[in-house]
């Protein structure tokens, strides 16, 4: 159970993060946690539950979706703080419920944007020194295979040897899902460990919501993640704005999820419509608050940086 210096500094960061964003006149909203369509991603599992007689609705794993609603009317720059909802998360770094901090900013750079993002960091962890390296870059260092050329044999073969977590049925994963697992199981307990770690320039097959650009001959996502001590604070990306080529995506990770053995979701038309609509060109990230906490408060888990933890319930 969160401690009471913990539970009013919490309280503080809250104030915090909002005078952040006020000051640059970034417009908070409130969009619902519960709707009838999910955000689909085949890595990603959502909470499913009943709103009305016979009404299947999920809770948000992300504002994203209403948030993008939101741009398309004309908001502007907006930001939301809220809880989030994720099934079979559970763990040192993990909550079925968590607090999420997702911004969008039209009319800014890359450059500017990671900027914005890292000086966000800094209210929780005071100033850090930062680096960063491409996907392609960290990934050959930590297990010298290339992503955008290495088969999914090979990738299969390193995970085996490196006793990575293996379902009996691995064999017919695909190879984001391989290169999914070697990331987060080999390759992120090693980034910013002393200082903050950015990656970037993912395979664009990992682009989900991200604009696409190509680097060396290879297509990448304009996406990012920030690391430190080995834990995701930040993934952030270059905004779709192609309502044709998000509701392909969509449609392709509904058809993974149904290889995995996972169940489909329903599309989100109204945020398909949205991005027909026409949406800004913009950035965006999505910020782990309670990881924030936790690192800012030297703790080993997020059971003890928020108020209750699922097991309390």
């Amino acid at each position: 159970m969160i401690d009471q210096a913990i539970l009013k500094d919490r309280a503080l960061m809250f104030k915090k993060a909002r005078s952040f964003f006020s000051k640059k006149n970034i417009l908070e909203v409130d969009t619902p946690a519960l709707s009838k369509t999910a955000a689909i991603d085949p890595q990603i599992e959502v909470l499913k539950t009943v709103a009305l007689e016979n009404v299947n609705a999920y809770l948000h794993t992300s504002p994203e979706y209403g948030l993008k609603r939101l741009l398309a009317t004309g908001s502007g720059d907006i930001y939301q703080m809220s809880h989030v909802f994720r099934f079979g998360e559970l763990g040192p770094l993990h909550n079925p419920e968590f607090t999420m901090v997702e911004w969008y900013r039209e009319k800014k750079s890359y450059q500017a944007f990671l900027k914005e993002v890292l000086n966000f960091i800094f209210i929780f962890l005071g100033k850090l020194s930062f680096s960063r390296s491409s996907y392609r870059q960290i990934f050959l260092k930590y297990t010298n295979l290339d992503p955008f050329t290495t088969s999914s044999t090979d990738l299969y073969q390193f995970a085996t040897k490196n006793k990575l977590a293996l379902s009996a049925d691995a064999t017919e994963w695909d190879k984001d899902t391989l290169l999914n697992l070697i990331m987060s199981h080999f390759i992120e307990k090693n980034l910013g460990l002393k200082e903050l770690f950015i990656v970037d320039e993912y395979p664009a097959s990992q682009a989900a919501l991200a604009q696409i650009k190509k680097v060396d001959g290879f297509p990448v996502a304009e996406r990012f993640e920030i690391y430190y001590q080995g834990i995701e604070l930040a993934n952030g990306y270059h905004e779709l704005l192609d309502a044709e080529e998000q509701e392909k995506r969509l449609k392709d990770a509904n058809k993974k999820r149904k290889e995995l053995g996972k169940n489909t979701l329903p599309i989100d038309q109204k945020f398909i419509a949205a991005l027909k609509k026409g949406i800004p060109d913009c950035y965006g990230v999505a910020v782990g608050f309670d990881r924030l906490l936790m690192l800012r408060h030297n703790k080993k888990e997020l059971k003890e940086v928020i108020t209750f933890s699922f097991d309390e319930t």
